[in-house]
């Protein structure tokens, strides 16, 4: 794959070196020519100083080729406009945009670009790493909205069933891990202690998820 990279702070040079090691094609985009020195002296990619909106520096970045373009540049609006930009114009198959703002984020993603919010996402793990103290999360689906979360079952929890743990649409037990073998439970299987179970939960749901498995 060819990707093009709008942003070539911390994020961006690291995710260019990381998918430059994957056997991918890289050109980096960012206005300052100074933070390239991040890529590092090894980086065989290509470094274009410019606008990451501008066509002609799209162009020079290769991306009428491009497979993917990500923007990840420190500001909001040229995140946004470059990928339309490339979306819209270039007709780039994935378009993936990092924006702070939460709420611009759910519009975007809306209209069909993906987006990475680290605002929402660092608000949902502080919440976690204060609440969750029997549970972490084992890994997220589409930007965040569902999360796959682990469970050990103390004692007091044994011998109910899946059924009282579940609310169709939000919370679902999606196996239970027991002695080493993992099993797709029925809503009448019920747990025993020390049980490890694997929890599909809505971020919005999240507050019921702490209460009905560390409140009941």
């Amino acid at each position: 794959m060819h990707i093009v990279i709008m942003g070539c702070g911390r994020v961006g040079s690291r995710l260019a070196r990381h998918l430059e090691e994957g056997g991918h094609t890289v050109a980096v985009i960012d206005k300052d020519p100074t933070s390239f020195h991040l890529l590092g002296l090894d980086f065989k990619g290509k470094a274009v100083s410019g606008i990451g909106f501008d066509s002609n520096v799209l162009v020079e970045a290769g991306i009428e080729r491009a497979d993917a373009f990500i923007a990840v540049s420190s500001g909001d609006n040229s995140n946004i406009v470059s990928s339309m930009v490339a979306k819209d114009v270039f007709c780039v198959p994935k378009v993936i945009t990092r924006i702070y703002d939460p709420r611009r984020a759910r519009i975007y993603r809306r209209m069909g670009i993906p987006t990475i919010s680290p605002v929402a996402w660092a608000v949902g793990k502080a919440m976690d790493l204060l609440f969750l103290e029997q549970s972490y999360t084992r890994d997220t689906f589409g930007n965040g909205e569902v999360e796959l979360m682990e469970v050990r079952i103390p004692g007091v929890l044994a011998g109910r069933r899946v059924r009282d743990f579940e609310v169709p649409g939000e919370i679902r037990v999606a196996s239970i891990e027991r002695l080493g073998q993992a099993s797709v439970p029925l809503a009448g299987t019920t747990f025993e202690e020390d049980d490890i179970v694997h929890v599909v939960v809505l971020r919005h749901s999240m507050g019921k998820f702490r209460k009905i498995f560390f409140m009941n």
